[in-house]
């Protein structure tokens, strides 16, 4: 049996929301499709984070160049090639499925290179427009390919890593202490980049006088607002406890094709204050804190609020935790497979009495 070939080149250990994607999805894929062969092209210094069910096809994927033109190649011996970040072959004799992330692209040109960007355009409309399947990470991004490509998408949803849950209350306090964070603070998680508007936050928070502290920003195309704590790479296994430890977590970006960091948070217990971008208002309705996009009159409101209100934030993180419950890679996994089977046969996993 031909196996579904996964176009998994974007991954690398770290990075931001394409590697968690693409590791997470390929991760499930083999036990919702147990029967099924799965290969994966990947490079070889990622190799080792494919799960032992998925075959390696090693390339040398060593620059975002490299990495697009390797996703863009025929493929041979396979039923059908999932582009995990877009990228599906030029032309091909198989079905293809190209997962779209975001078209900022295209909504954002301003947060790209103008080079890149003119490349980048052409090979997303292209896969937009040419794949048989297209999903997309959200209802958002589903309704932007639409507006722009008349093409429909299937929406599934990206889901919390199974390390996001409530940490012991020991765990928080050995995260502050080791760090030295403020008793009570806003956190903000993620690059810093144009398009997540840090500087509003930080002038927000400003405004409210409550500390701000940054962590992650492994792109940083602007400069460290004034006044914020920058704690720079923190690593995976203490973020349950920094989100706990925080007394908000803001997200208040201007464009998102989902927004993961704020769901991680909430299944962390936490209460997040975020705009509405990407899947935030989905699949968190009334979990989160909405407030308006450059606005830093509201947001700062919103702080004051939640740094004073207990019962209000003790409703987010009750109603948060519920929502993001909902979502699992599990579940992602089983959608995509239901994708591929529009296309190609997919055995059946065996029931439990088999």
């Amino acid at each position: 049996m031909a196996p579904i070939l996964l176009n998994a080149v974007a991954l690398f250990a770290g990075g931001s929301g394409v590697q968690t994607y693409t590791h997470e999805l390929v991760a499930a894929l083999p036990d919702a499709a147990p029967a099924q062969p799965f290969a994966a092209m990947i490079d070889a210094e990622a190799a080792g984070l494919l799960p032992s069910q998925i075959a390696p096809r090693v390339v040398r994927a060593d620059s975002g160049w490299r990495r697009k033109l390797l996703g863009i190649r025929s493929v041979r011996d396979a039923a059908l090639v999932h582009g995990l970040d877009v990228d599906v072959p030029w032309s091909s004799t198989v079905p293809r499925v190209a997962t779209v992330h975001d078209l900022s692209l295209f909504d954002t040109p301003w947060a790209t290179s103008k080079l890149g960007g003119v490349v980048k355009r052409r090979l997303t409309a292209r896969a937009c427009k040419s794949a048989e399947a297209v999903i997309a990470v959200s209802t958002f991004t589903a309704e932007r390919i639409a507006q722009r490509f008349g093409r429909d998408a299937t929406v599934v949803h990206e889901a919390p890593r199974a390390r996001f849950r409530p940490p012991v209350p020991d765990a928080i306090e050995a995260v502050r202490a080791r760090l030295r964070l403020p008793e009570r603070f806003v956190l903000h998680l993620g690059n810093l980049e144009p398009r997540k508007d840090v500087a509003t936050l930080a002038a927000a928070c400003d405004a409210a006088g409550v500390p701000l502290v940054l962590a992650g920003g492994a792109i940083r195309t602007v400069d460290v607002p004034r006044g914020a704590t920058a704690l720079g790479y923190v690593a995976d296994d203490d973020l349950p406890a920094l989100f706990a430890a925080a007394t908000v977590v803001g997200y208040v970006s201007r464009y998102e094709g989902f927004g993961l960091p704020p769901i991680e948070a909430l299944a962390c217990g936490a209460v997040v204050m975020a705009t509405r971008v990407g899947a935030l208002a989905e699949v968190a309705p009334e979990g989160i804190e909405f407030v308006a996009i450059g606005d830093i009159d509201a947001q700062a409101r919103a702080l004051r609020e939640l740094f004073h209100d207990v019962a209000r934030g003790e409703a987010l993180r009750t109603k948060g935790l519920v929502e993001v419950s909902r979502l699992s890679w599990a579940r992602a996994a089983r959608e995509t497979v239901d994708v591929y089977r529009k296309f190609v046969t997919v055995p059946a996993a065996p029931s439990p009495s088999a």
